[in-house]
């Protein structure tokens, strides 16, 4: 938890077993348009999908004991709700062209009434990424500011705000921090700070890159008296 507090993320090795997280990428390609065979069909260097099933490999890691240890470890026991999928998952081709979401931000994180997602300094959620495939550092892994989260609570306020808009102040704000990539086997996750800037990049290899990137809920929107490895950021 001390590299956690000072770097805003902490990977954990092996959720699952590397065959789980196989299983669960083979059922992803069913989903899309272009095939695993076949490069001439890796047309965008893009393609969103996404799971929201907790089926039969989803279920494993949404459900796994090493992750939950880890979650409970960061958030406190009882302190983020186990009941999530994996939501939103981009799959990232090698391609000519850079893709259109590879600027510097952090997520929505505090639910508006209608519907929408803000920023603020008190999220309502953390950031989990699951490697679903090989990511080294060509493989488009994602990029990290370390310790960026220490930055935000004096770039943001309580009064949500769009995250486009906060996207040019996030950056700027962040821009003189060191960088690492979140990179790994499958099956391997990275609990992210909700403050933790990061940004996508492009695939550089020859082979499509799969992770999930997944919100995971708070029992409250975080603030000073919240979990300590989460409220550092506070003091």
């Amino acid at each position: 938890m001390e590299s956690f507090i000072r770097d805003g993320y902490v990977k954990v090795p092996a959720v699952v077993p590397r065959e789980v997280a196989e299983k669960a990428c083979a059922r992803l390609w069913e989903r899309i348009e272009p095939l695993p065979d076949d490069p001439s069909t890796w047309t965008q260097p893009v393609v969103w999908t996404a799971d929201l099933t907790r089926e039969g490999p989803f279920g494993q890691i949404a459900t796994s004991e090493v992750l939950a240890r880890a979650l409970d470890a960061v958030a406190g026991p009882g302190g983020w709700s186990p009941k999530f999928t994996l939501g939103n998952i981009p799959v990232r081709f090698p391609h000519a062209e850079a893709s259109n979401d590879d600027g510097w931000h952090i997520d929505a994180s505090v639910p508006l009434q209608d519907g929408r997602w803000a920023v603020s300094t008190r999220p309502h959620t953390l950031l989990l990424l699951t490697l679903l495939s090989d990511v080294g550092p060509d493989d488009a892994p994602t990029r990290i500011r370390i310790g960026s989260h220490h930055d935000l609570p004096r770039i943001l306020s309580e009064e949500p705000m769009d995250p486009f808009t906060a996207g040019p102040l996030v950056d700027a704000g962040t821009s003189d921090r060191p960088l690492a990539y979140a990179t790994g086997e499958p099956g391997d996750a990275y609990i992210c700070h909700p403050f933790l800037v990061h940004a996508a990049q492009r695939n550089l290899t020859g082979r499509p890159r799969f992770m999930a990137q997944t919100p995971i809920l708070l029992a409250e929107p975080l603030g000073p008296g919240g979990p300590p490895a989460l409220a550092a950021v506070y003091s």
